[in-house]
């Protein structure tokens, strides 16, 4: 099989917008990683709901590292693929494009990961809610009444 330097080429936009997608997400999870903070200082102590999230966001945040992570040595990889096409070894130009697409692979399972943690820490937090205030549920189907 030959491979030509325009097929690694085209990962570099795949990469970059899926890198573009992590660093949004990681953003999102450190503006809730404060909010909760806040949260837990001014009033919430006693919450019964605070220790889960605080695992379920560490767990996130690791999950995303680790995404990071996977999807820079992708990059990497994939570079380094071009340079060994360039210089004609192509054999090695196939390893390492072989390697990059592994590597991409699993920062996109471990994106999916992270959404399935991410979706029960929205189901946490609706929980409670509706254990709290059942006034807001009670508002929400007013709302929809209309």
């Amino acid at each position: 099989m030959t491979l030509s330097i325009n097929t690694p080429a085209l990962l570099f936009p795949a990469i970059s917008l899926i890198m573009l997608a992590y660093t949004n997400r990681f953003l999102s999870l450190a503006t809730l990683v404060r909010n909760l903070h806040s949260k837990y200082l001014n009033d919430d102590k006693n919450s019964v709901i605070i220790p889960q999230q605080i695992k379920n966001l560490r767990t996130r945040l690791k999950l995303i590292k680790n995404m990071q992570a996977f999807g820079v040595l992708s990059f990497i990889s994939c570079i380094v693929c071009m340079y060994f096409i360039y210089i004609g070894q192509e054999f090695t130009g196939e390893i390492f494009f072989a390697l990059s697409l592994i590597l991409f692979t699993g920062s996109l399972f471990m994106s999916l990961i992270e959404i399935q943690i991410s979706t029960k820490a929205l189901e946490l937090e609706l929980s409670d809610m509706e254990l709290n205030d059942p006034s807001l549920v009670q508002y929400i189907k007013k709302k929809f009444d209309k």
